[in-house]
C-alpha cells in the first residue's frame, strides 16, 4: 500500500484575537487515507480544515502539501488549491448557472481544458452520483441532498489529490444525509485521500482509516476506529464518546 505523506502538518497555530482555536497541531495524511476529524464544537476541527488550503491563514507553523511549504508567502497557493479538492456545509454552488455550467467553470479557466473534455468528465461523475439527469437545472430546483452531491462531485472535476469536507451533512434534513455519505463512501473506496470534518460517529467508524479527536485546539487523541472508539485512553474523549455514541 502506498504509505506516501501527502501532507505534513508541524505545530500549526491559529488565533482569532485571544482566541486561540489552534495550539500546536503536528499531523500527517497519508496518500489512500481517509482521515476523520471529531470533537465537541469549538474545538477547531473546521479552523484545522480550512488551515490546510489556507483559507484561514496560520498564526504560526507549517504545512508541507505534496512536499512543498505552502505556508511560504512565496508560493502560489491557488496553484497547490486546484490539488485540494473542498466542501463546505453550505454547497457554494453558484446560483445563476445550471448545474452543469457550475461544474465545468473551474476545469476550463484554470485548468484550461476544452470544454467538451470537461462536460465529458462532468457528465461521468453526475452519472456516478445518480445525478446526469439535473444537469440543466439551477441549484434553486435542487434538494439539500442534490446540491451537496453536486458540490463534492464539482470539487472532482479539477482531479484534486485530496478531498477536504468540513461538515458536509450538518446543514442537511436527517434522510438527506445517507445520500451524500455514500458518495463519500463510494469515493473513499475509490482510493481518494479524504480528511473529513463531521459529527457522522458511524461514517467515522466504517469508513475512516484514522480518526483525529479534536479538544482546545489539540489533538488529544489518534488512532485507527477500532482503537480510537472501542479503546479511547483519555477521559476526554472517554466522556464526548459517552455523550455522541
Amino acid at each position: 500500500m502506498n504509505t506516501k505523506v501527502l501532507i505534513k502538518v508541524k505545530g500549526l497555530q491559529k488565533s482569532f484575537g485571544t482566541l486561540h482555536a489552534l495550539n500546536g497541531i503536528d499531523a500527517e495524511i497519508k496518500t489512500g487515507d481517509v482521515t476523520v476529524v471529531i470533537g465537541p464544537s469549538g474545538s477547531g476541527k473546521s479552523t484545522f480544515l480550512r488551515c490546510l488550503n489556507l483559507l484561514e491563514v496560520p498564526t504560526g507553523g507549517r504545512i508541507f502539501f505534496e512536499g512543498t511549504d505552502i505556508t511560504d508567502p512565496k508560493v502560489d497557493i491557488n496553484q497547490h488549491r486546484q490539488r485540494m479538492g473542498m466542501v463546505f456545509q453550505q454547497f457554494n454552488l453558484f446560483p445563476h448557472m445550471t448545474v452543469l455550467n457550475n461544474m465545468i467553470l473551474a476545469p476550463v479557466r484554470l485548468l484550461k481544458k476544452r470544454r467538451e473534455e470537461a462536460v465529458e468528465t462532468a457528465m461521468e461523475l453526475l452519472n456516478r452520483v445518480g445525478l446526469a439527469d439535473r444537469k440543466d437545472a439551477y441549484p434553486s430546483q435542487l434538494s439539500g441532498g442534490q446540491k451537496q452531491r453536486i458540490a463534492i462531485v464539482r470539487a472532482l472535476c479539477m482531479q484534486p489529490n485530496v478531498m477536504l469536507f468540513d461538515e458536509p451533512t450538518s446543514a442537511l434534513d436527517p434522510e438527506m444525509v445517507g445520500e451524500v455519505l455514500d458518495v463519500m463512501r463510494n469515493l473513499a473506496q475509490s482510493g481518494m485521500t479524504m480528511v473529513v470534518v463531521t459529527h457522522e460517529m458511524g461514517f467515522a467508524k466504517e469508513v475512516g482509516s484514522r480518526v483525529i479527536f479534536m479538544d482546545e485546539g489539540k489533538i488529544v487523541e489518534e488512532n485507527t476506529p477500532t482503537e480510537l472508539f472501542g479503546n479511547p485512553a483519555s477521559e476526554r474523549l472517554k466522556n464526548f464518546l459517552a455523550k455522541v455514541l
